[in-house]
């Protein structure tokens, strides 16, 4: 008897403000976030697409779809991790990113892989 297939893949972020791209005065606040995908699954999966909602102090919301994550479709086996940089621009100094990856599963199973809830923030905003 075999084990059963487990689909799960896991998030790990860190976020940074870049005050150097930043205008407050212009209600621009860029932030970088950078992601940690890890496969702690037992099949290889291949990050197909991303969703993503940003969402700003002022509830304006930013919808993202886009395939894979900078320019990439990484394939991962059971333990492997993706590692990535990007960013996003709001118009307030605090807001929230969330959303899903659609993985595809090398037996053909589709899965979405959810991103937790994370803050984006200036220093010294949130404490």
């Amino acid at each position: 008897m075999s084990d059963q297939i487990r689909y799960e893949f896991s998030v790990k972020v860190k976020t940074a403000y870049l005050q150097e791209q930043s205008v407050p005065e212009d209600n621009r606040f860029v932030f970088a976030y950078t992601i940690s995908i890890t496969n702690t699954g037992s099949i290889q999966g291949t990050l197909m697409r991303r969703h993503w909602v940003i969402t700003d102090a002022n509830n304006k919301v930013q919808e993202v779809h886009g395939d894979g994550v900078v320019g990439e479709q990484p394939c991962l086996g059971p333990g492997q991790s993706f590692e990535y940089t990007s960013g996003a621009i709001l118009e307030t100094p605090v807001g929230c990113m969330e959303g899903a990856y659609d993985i595809l599963a090398e037996d053909g199973v589709e899965f979405a892989s959810p991103i937790p809830v994370f803050n984006l923030s200036t220093p010294l905003t949130l404490h």
